[in-house]
């Protein structure tokens, strides 16, 4: 027998897409109501185009959150293998086919490293990550001289359009390469995690690691695979964020760590492993960005956001703590 479709709204309603839609709406129409500009077209596409590297990388945050781990080294991890590719564009003169593999095995490599380093040392993936962010940063800066790279070619930095609709006044909607590039991360990840063999395996690690390698389930290779596709999202995102606006610069990803790391809990994936959504995770960086977004239209210190991220992190790890009272046997 089939449930009533009033059944599965409730349902629906009470997950935390459901919570974060309901309230994504409130804020729509809070500061479309008294934030000059909010509901402009151009605002939107503008905030839309915005969001999409930071949710690359919540997006592959996610898998790691997923598997029971975490990890702060992401912006650093994209920051190194954008200015690699940027380097073999401009000064080894490479095609860009090679730029890009090389960019993403940058990524996934230093992705996996984390892992391996968690495993071998016994630390915390928390402390590891943090080690490995300063260290990744700190050398690029080195090598570099903190120097940016402005002459990327132009398959790289040059605009790219895919569908445009113009209608009266300022009403125009776009779809770019970042949005493509967005949705395909988005599908390819759900994919990953609730349709593949792989994905069941990762759920399972972060659920109860201990039952799962009983069951045969390779601890080491999910952990390797988790972070190493965080990598990989990272570098891709690094790309991204270069051809949005036109130039490598060491240092423009650093710093909106917590940013992506709110956007993920907020989406409802769990601090101690097991549970989050693709879904999730991008109603929580739209959410997000709206209140940025919406509080820097009506004059609001920047610094109020960056107290409400806190306080999005510290209630999800308040949650979390609540609901798991005893020590959890898990790898990271």
């Amino acid at each position: 027998m089939h449930e009533p479709w009033s059944g599965r709204l409730r349902r629906t309603v009470k997950t935390p897409e459901g919570y974060l839609s309901a309230l994504l709406a409130v804020l729509v129409l809070f500061f479309g109501a008294l934030a000059p500009g909010f509901l402009s077209s151009g605002n939107a596409v503008n905030l839309l185009e915005g969001c999409c590297v930071t949710a690359i990388m919540a997006i592959g945050l996610l898998v790691v959150l997923v598997v029971g781990g975490i990890d702060i080294s992401f912006a650093a991890t994209a920051s190194v293998a954008q200015y690699l590719a940027g380097y073999l564009a401009t000064r080894a003169h490479w095609p860009m086919p090679l730029v890009i593999a090389a960019n993403l095995l940058t990524g996934a490599l230093l992705g996996g490293l984390n892992a391996l380093l968690i495993d071998r040392l016994r630390a915390t993936s928390i402390i590891i990550t943090i080690s490995t962010m300063s260290l990744y940063f700190a050398l690029l800066m080195y090598f570099t001289g903190g120097r940016s790279i402005y002459d990327l070619p132009a398959w790289w930095s040059d605009p790219v359009v895919l569908w445009q609709w113009s209608g009266e006044g300022d009403t125009t909607v776009r779809v770019t390469l970042p949005i493509l590039v967005l949705l395909v991360v988005a599908a390819l990840t759900a994919w990953l995690l609730n349709r593949t063999a792989l994905g069941r395996q990762v759920h399972a690690v972060g659920g109860n690691p201990e039952a799962a390698r009983r069951v045969g389930v390779r601890l080491l290779a999910v952990h390797l695979f988790a972070y190493g596709y965080l990598g990989l999202l990272a570098a891709l995102a690094g790309l991204v964020q270069a051809h949005r606006v036109g130039e490598s610069v060491p240092n423009a990803l650093v710093g909106g760590e917590l940013f992506v790391l709110a956007s993920a809990v907020l989406g409802g994936a769990s601090l101690t492993g097991g549970t989050g959504t693709v879904g999730g995770v991008l109603l929580g960086i739209v959410l997000l960005a709206v209140l940025r977004n919406g509080l820097n239209l009506m004059g609001i210190s920047p610094y109020f956001f960056q107290v409400l991220l806190g306080l999005v992190v510290l209630a999800s790890a308040a949650a979390t703590g609540r609901k798991h009272r005893r020590p959890r046997d898990a790898i990271a």
